[in-house]
């Protein structure tokens, strides 16, 4: 039996932070330390976060140590349908605390503290805390986690997505397999060319109309001012039969994983398994990329208090399992 060394010091009962609002003038060092943290993905740069214009009162935060060294970033803005709330960003599916692995422990239960101290001396009356899916994570840094606990913090939303661990996927279900095979034998083809996508979005804003009276959650000129700001990290996968757009995804490259987005197909593309020749070609590539997983996103829908079975257990077919995206509010 190994005994750890009893002349380690501990942490000290408290930190101390500094907590600077963000402006322009801070861009740098915030890029910087997204992309030094476990957990931080380009949805977390001031270049993704600001193509939202002036849609949002932005209340994103930097923490410094006593020492002034950069340790911590916290995107956030106020809620726009609630000006006594601020949230851990209402622009974007997740947020948190985004640090290098040095706000650990004690630590992060400080820091995360002060930043309740500081929206509450803002006139805050509530802070809701989206934390970042452990499929996101570079390197296990939940650390945020246990300290909202020990805030009390009031777990009030959990969505279920369904996930591919490359390395470990389960087989696809025999009905995945045969609309597989009808795809190949119908001479089905793959496009990477981004060009497609208004005929694709056209697809898309159908379906959903017919199937949900809902329209995308991003707009066309959005799409092309994300993908001119990042075109390494947004891809348009497209299936043919011969000029004939059948189906299609969008896909986000993150550090440890491909997150879909946004699966439209038409009727005829739904016969001829169009879209499992667009999910299997985007699982491929995931592993090209050298990425963990994919992600096919969530198939919950009113706070995550209503599960779209059917939903689910379509993405399940493709050899996927569970993975949550929580959230939490505590009263300030």
């Amino acid at each position: 039996m190994t005994l750890i060394s009893s002349n380690i010091q501990t942490e000290k009962a408290s930190n101390d932070y500094s907590l600077t609002p963000y402006t322009e003038s801070l861009l740098a060092p915030w890029e910087n330390m997204v992309a030094a943290s476990l957990t931080g993905t380009f949805l977390h740069t001031r270049k993704f976060l600001s193509y939202h214009g002036n849609k949002f009162n932005d209340q994103s935060i930097l923490i410094y140590d006593t020492n002034n060294i950069l340790r911590a970033v916290f995107p956030a803005a106020q809620d726009p349908s609630d000006k006594s709330v601020v949230i851990s960003h209402p622009g974007i599916t997740y947020g948190g605390l985004l640090h290098d692995g040095w706000l650990y422990g004690q630590r992060a239960i400080d820091a995360l503290t002060q930043i309740i101290e500081y929206y509450a001396s803002a006139g805050f009356k509530e802070m809701i805390y989206k934390a970042m899916p452990a499929m996101y994570h570079r390197s296990p840094a939940q650390d945020d986690i246990y300290a909202l606990f020990k805030l009390k913090a009031e777990r009030y939303r959990v969505d279920l997505s369904t996930t591919i661990d490359i390395t470990k996927r389960l087989p696809p279900s025999d009905r995945r397999n045969r609309s597989l095979k009808k795809a190949i034998k119908g001479n089905l083809t793959i496009s990477e060319d981004f060009n497609m996508i208004d005929s694709y979005w056209q697809i898309l804003a159908n379906n959903l109309k017919d199937k949900h009276e809902k329209t995308p959650v991003h707009s066309l000129p959005e799409l092309y001012t994300l993908k001119e700001r990042f075109p390494d990290h947004i891809e348009l996968i497209t299936v043919f039969d011969q000029k004939e757009l059948l189906a299609g995804s969008l896909l986000f490259y993150c550090p440890t994983l491909v997150h879909a987005q946004y699966f439209a197909s038409t009727a005829r593309g739904r016969e001829m398994g169009a879209l499992d020749m667009v999910i299997e070609h985007s699982i491929e590539k995931t592993k090209k990329a050298g990425k963990r997983y994919y992600d096919f996103g969530i198939s919950t829908d009113k706070q995550g208090s209503y599960l779209n079975n059917t939903l689910y257990t379509y993405k399940s077919e493709f050899g996927a399992c569970g993975s949550a995206y929580e959230f939490y509010k505590i009263k300030l």
